[in-house]
This record gives structure tokens, C-alpha cells and sequence, in this order.
């Protein structure tokens, strides 16, 4: 192994460290609440900066970035779009009143909120959240692991299994020993390691490829890659539409976070809910701005490939590499190029861990809190609570590495679905629950089985159709629950009148 390497690894060899010494100084968890929600103790800047970066997962360093290099501006900038407004709006209208709901309610899940919030004695609520959390968080997480794995293989040579199983490893080590406090305050410094990646990556790669008028012009050089209404790919010599359906389709990326467990239970555990006005200033900005970069980041990338400075793509997930290449070209400057190289990669290492471990909580907490204490009323103490997250966290994250045993599957594609399964089942049950009082516990269980189902049905039997079927499946999952809510709703007995009173005094 070179010096240069050597230096690499001893530079995220320290920010590994330093997480894991953040799950060790808050290992003192004593009830579910500190676990899965720190107490709902966290402050306005990090509650902001958590939730972006327990959003922004691998895709922003890797799958966006991929995305605009080898197929263009128009997928990536539309999904960017959209993501931005839909983050604005989940700060705007959702976060304060769920805050104040779920406090009033005592609850410390979105499953758990709901069920209370409907009065559900079947629990089916919180059996079909629970499920849908770990059927759509594995993959979630997955899609983290793969990019760790990928990381170490194509920068070191290590073998892709063993990489990834390491990095999973420490994730799971943080996140279990500190829970939602760990969490959040790692995912705080994996925002500001995620923000210098992108800076010096997007700085060093346009003075790589010959300067600013040198990416555009060889931006300009492919049909359609500059235009936001063209589909295309580095290898196309004509563009085709990228019709209005499709950027509907796209910007409906905007309305999963309505129902995205790992960032809604940021509102609920924010201290006070009247600071998450500058939480939502903070958050909405930092959005905005990282991911216009990592767009900008594809078009410099695809201009240092055309420079000679990067090999070139033949796909979209070896694209995906872009970043942890750039790394290692700034890593061969010298001993202080080296260490700068080796935190950008720990900036992806950050986009990962910041979502993974907020995933992994969301997966313990459907395990343990929704599944056994609430549906199959299994009442244990503190302490075995406790444990059982702990172990379950560990199991979820067993599943993910299998899930992620092919390097070849495309990160943005994986999270792409489980995105939309999310958003689907719970974003619209999460916002009529908000704000439709007339909302019943009929309703929103037809609505969450009628999301989670139409994600399948449309991605696997419907969107392969092609033409005006080839709609990303979140947009009509989450039509068709909307849809089913309010008409079971209305046609089954309203609310009792103590649930009505409880959503007014909300």
C-alpha cells in the first residue's frame, strides 16, 4: 500500500473514531423515549442539520452526481427540484403540529402517533407501519452499505464484502450503543464533513477539466445534456423529450418527505417546537444548496473525463464512482492533498452513516416498540427494551449487507423505491391525520395498505407498460391512498367526539 493510501485511511480512520466516540458518550440511554428520541431534547441547529443529513443519504455524493455525469441535467435537476420544495413544505406545515401532536399523544414513532392518533384498537396501524418500515428500510439501508463497499473497493482494491461489512459494522456500533442522541449529533458533523466534500470536489474538478468554459463547452457536446426538457446519456447522439409527465413524475420525488419515518421523528424530538422556524431556514437552505452542487458536480465530472482527467463511465452506477475518484486524484498532490483526499471520503462515508443510522433506529423502533410492546403486548422493562433495539438494529443491519451483496445495483435506484414506498404509505395518512379532522381510523388504514400495495403494482406491472404509464411510482401510490382515505373515511362513522376535541386542542 502507498504512503498516499495510507494517509487516506488514516484520515477516515480518525472521523471513524470520532463517531464512535460520540455513540460511547451517549450510551447512557435509560428509557425507549432517550433511545428513539433523545428525550425530544434536541436544539434547533441540529435538529435542522440531523434531518438534511439523515436525509441526504449516498445519493447526494454519489447517486446525483452519477445521475447528471451520464444521463444529463433534466432527471437529476427535477429530482433536486423537487426534493427542495418538498423539504421547505414538510419544515412549513408538518413539523411544528406533529411535534405538538405526538407530545400530547406520548408518541415516539410516526406508527406509534398514529394509531393513537386514530384510536386504532386492531392495530393494524401500527402492524402495516412497523412492516413497511422494515420492508422498505433494508433496502434503504442497503444502498448505504453498497456505497461504503464500493468506496474502499474502487479506491483501495479491497474486496467489496469485507469493505462493506467494516463500515456497516461502526454504523451499527454508534447507533446502537447511543441511539437517536448519537445519531443526531453524529449526523451534524456528517453535514458539515458532507458540505467540505462537496466544496473542494466541485472547486478542484472544474480547474481539472480546463476551467468553467471548458465543462460547459463539453456539456454543450452531447444532445440535450444541458436541457432540463431532454432525455439523454453521454453516449446518446440524439436526445429524446423529457416530457411533462415525466417531470411530474420526477418532482413527485418532493412528496416523500411526508412520509419519511427517519425525518419526521426529527420534529418530534426537537426540544421546542416553537425554534423550527430557523430549523426549517436552516435545513431548506442547506438543501437547496447541497444538492444544486452535487448536480453541478455531474457536469464537471463528465467535463474531467472528456479533459483526461477521469476514465470514462459505461454506466450510470460506475458513474456513481465519480467522487471517490476525484478523491484520489486530489490524494496524489502530497501528504495535505492526501488528507483532504481522504475526508471527502469520509463525506460519503457521512452521507451514509447520517441516513443509515437514522434507518436502523427506525427499524428497532418498529421492531421493538410497535411490534412486540404494542401489537403482540409483550411488556418488558427498560433495561431488556433496551436490549431488544439493540439486538434488532444489529439484525437489521445483517439483512441490509445481504440485501447489498451485488456492487453492480444502482444507489439512486434503491433508494428511489424505498423512497417512494415510504412516502406512499405514510405521507398521505401522516398529513389528513394533521389536518383533516373528519379522518378516520378506517381511512387511514385503508390508506396506508392501499399506498404500500400500489408501489408494487405500479413499479412491477403498470410502469413497465411504458408511455403515460411510466410514471415513478410514488406519484400515483400516494394519489390512489389520498384517494382511498377520504372515501372510506366519508363512508364510514366519523371520529368520536373525544378525538375530535383532542384535533382541535392540537
Amino acid at each position: 500500500m502507498t504512503t498516499t493510501s495510507i494517509i487516506i485511511l488514516l484520515a477516515i480512520g480518525v472521523y471513524l473514531v470520532g463517531m464512535l466516540a460520540i455513540g460511547f458518550k451517549y450510551s447512557n440511554n435509560k428509557t425507549s423515549e432517550d433511545f428513539y428520541l433523545g428525550g425530544r431534547k434536541l436544539g434547533p441547529i441540529v435538529t435542522a442539520m440531523s434531518t438534511e443529513a439523515s436525509d441526504m443519504s449516498a445519493y447526494l455524493l454519489m447517486g446525483v452526481p452519477g445521475l447528471a455525469l451520464f444521463c444529463g441535467v433534466a432527471e437529476a435537476s427535477w429530482t433536486a427540484i423537487g426534493l427542495s420544495i418538498g423539504t421547505w413544505l414538510n419544515w412549513l406545515i408538518v413539523a411544528k403540529r406533529l411535534r405538538r401532536y405526538s407530545a400530547k399523544l406520548h408518541s415516539i414513532t410516526v406508527p406509534d402517533f398514529l394509531a393513537a392518533r386514530f384510536r386504532d384498537n386492531t392495530k393494524l396501524i401500527e402492524i402495516i407501519g412497523a412492516l413497511t418500515i422494515i420492508v422498505f428500510f433494508v433496502p434503504y439501508t442497503a444502498s448505504g452499505f453498497a456505497a461504503c463497499g464500493k468506496l474502499f473497493n474502487s479506491l483501495f482494491g479491497f474486496d467489496y464484502m469485507p469493505a462493506m461489512i467494516i463500515s456497516a459494522a461502526v454504523i451499527v456500533a454508534y447507533c446502537a450503543l447511543g441511539g437517536f442522541m448519537a445519531a443526531s449529533v453524529t449526523s451534524l458533523i456528517q453535514s458539515i464533513v458532507m458540505t467540505f466534500a462537496l466544496i473542494v470536489v466541485c472547486f478542484f474538478g472544474i480547474n481539472a477539466a480546463g476551467g468553467w468554459g471548458a465543462v460547459m463547452d463539453n456539456a454543450r457536446s452531447v444532445p440535450g445534456y444541458l436541457s432540463l426538457f431532454a432525455s439523454t446519456d453521454i453516449n446518446s447522439t440524439a436526445a429524446g423529450p423529457y416530457t411533462f409527465v415525466m417531470i411530474v413524475s420526477t418532482l413527485a420525488w418532493g412528496l416523500g418527505y411526508f412520509g419519511m419515518p427517519h425525518i419526521l421523528v426529527h420534529f418530534m424530538a426537537v426540544d421546542d417546537e416553537n425554534k423550527l422556524s430557523l430549523s426549517r431556514r436552516v435545513g431548506s437552505i442547506w438543501c437547496v444548496i447541497s444538492l444544486g452542487v452535487a448536480v453541478v458536480i455531474g457536469l464537471v465530472g463528465f467535463g474531467m473525463v472528456k479533459s483526461g482527467a477521469l476514465n470514462a463511465y459505461g454506466s450510470e452506477p460506475e458513474a456513481e464512482n465519480m467522487i471517490v475518484n476525484v478523491a484520489h486524484l486530489i490524494a496524489q498532490k502530497g501528504v495535505f492533498p492526501a488528507i483532504i483526499g481522504g475526508f471527502i471520503l469520509a463525506g460519503i462515508l457521512a452521507a451514509t452513516m447520517s441516513t443509515a443510522d437514522a434507518q436502523l433506529l427506525g427499524a428497532a423502533s418498529g421492531v421493538t416498540h410497535n411490534l412486540l410492546n404494542d401489537v403482540m403486548g409483550i411488556k418488558l422493562d427498560d433495561k431488556k427494551n433496551m436490549l431488544i433495539a439493540r439486538l434488532t438494529v444489529i439484525g437489521v443491519a445483517i439483512l441490509g449487507v445481504i440485501f447489498a451483496a451485488d456492487p453492480n445495483s444502482s444507489i439512486f435506484r434503491v433508494v428511489s423505491f424505498a423512497w417512494a414506498g415510504f412516502g406512499a404509505t405514510f405521507g398521505p395518512v401522516v398529513l389528513f391525520a394533521l389536518f383533516w379532522k373528519r379522518c378516520n381510523k378506517q381511512g387511514a388504514i385503508a390508506g396506508m395498505a392501499s399506498g404500500m400495495i400500489m408501489i408494487f403494482v405500479w413499479k412491477y406491472l403498470i410502469r413497465p407498460l411504458g408511455g403515460a404509464f411510466n410514471i415513478y411510482e410514488l406519484l400515483p401510490a400516494f394519489i390512489v391512498s389520498s384517494l382511498v382515505i377520504v372515501l372510506v373515511s366519508l363512508a364510514t362513522p366519523a371520529p368520536d367526539k373525544d378525538i375530535v376535541k383532542e384535533f382541535e386542542s392540537v
